[in-house]
């Protein structure tokens, strides 16, 4: 096996005089995609890397290190998902602390002033402003979804606008309009690589939950913990490839099947201390 080369190319636009390229979320996200990529044991090609794992799986390490993007040691004080990149560190026994992974890039553009702590908390809480309507929606679109692909016949006792407010009425707690035509414009399951797959963003924001909850099982303070966890993280999701069915190499890594209490308790809809 050869050592392998990862390019991570982003679009955003350089900081200017008029303003800063505030994109941190985005490289921490296509960051997971290269870490899989470049911690790969797997010497076929065909299964290295993100190559060959399944669709609602491809993610996982991606929105794993978006959320790490938002930790520090304030985190243990609310109950979103706020997090650093302290576990690459732990890879290689660094000595990054939870408080310094946030800081050292949080500054401002201009004056270089750390971000101050009332900010960040008025972050983290926008991150689950609404999240459990926003969650519905998203059960809504991911059956609505499946309901067409599965079920639907074309001709039947249904419109395809009739599945939708079927659905509606059991994922929503404000129902759409009788008029509502969203399905016209849902290109993601028309026209794009969704279709009967639109459920993977909610699965795939389960699962990356989930894994980061081992790192808080572990404890966040705890560096030698932390960087074990760390560790058979690597070892499993972003070294295993698509050479092991996606669901295997989660039971590898956190001894058991996924589980939503994770994304519940970070989103705000579960006690922080259901976990403990």
């Amino acid at each position: 096996m050869t050592s392998g080369s990862n390019w991570q190319l982003c679009l955003s636009g350089p900081s200017s005089s008029s303003g800063a390229g505030l994109v941190v979320e985005t490289v921490f996200h296509e960051f997971g995609h290269a870490l899989q990529h470049m911690l790969t044991k797997q010497d076929e090609g065909l299964v290295s890397g993100i190559r060959g794992i399944e669709w609602d799986a491809v993610e996982l390490p991606s929105q794993f290190m978006e959320n790490w993007c938002y930790h520090s040691w304030l985190s243990q004080f609310t109950s979103a998902t706020v997090q650093g990149l302290l576990f690459v560190h732990a890879f290689e026994g660094g000595g990054m602390t939870l408080w310094d992974t946030l800081m050292s890039i949080a500054k401002h553009y201009e004056t270089g002033e750390t971000l101050p702590e009332d900010v960040y908390l008025k972050l983290v809480a926008a991150r689950t402003f609404r999240a459990g309507s926003l969650s519905l929606r998203q059960i809504r679109f991911a059956t609505v979804d499946l309901e067409l692909h599965s079920k639907y016949v074309p001709g039947g006792s249904e419109t395809i606008y009739d599945v939708d407010q079927r659905v509606s009425k059991g994922t929503q707690v404000i129902p759409p309009l009788p008029e509502d035509r969203f399905l016209c414009s849902f290109s993601h399951i028309f026209a794009g690589g969704y279709a009967a797959g639109y459920y993977s963003y909610k699965w795939a924001e389960v699962l990356s939950a989930d894994a980061f909850s081992a790192f808080e099982d572990a404890g966040l303070d705890d560096e030698k913990a932390v960087e074990e966890t760390g560790k058979k993280f690597r070892e499993t999701v972003l070294a295993l490839g698509g050479g092991k069915a996606p669901l295997e190499v989660f039971v590898e890594f956190r001894g058991r099947e996924p589980s939503p209490e994770a994304l519940l308790r970070h989103n705000g809809l579960l006690s922080v201390t259901a976990s403990a």
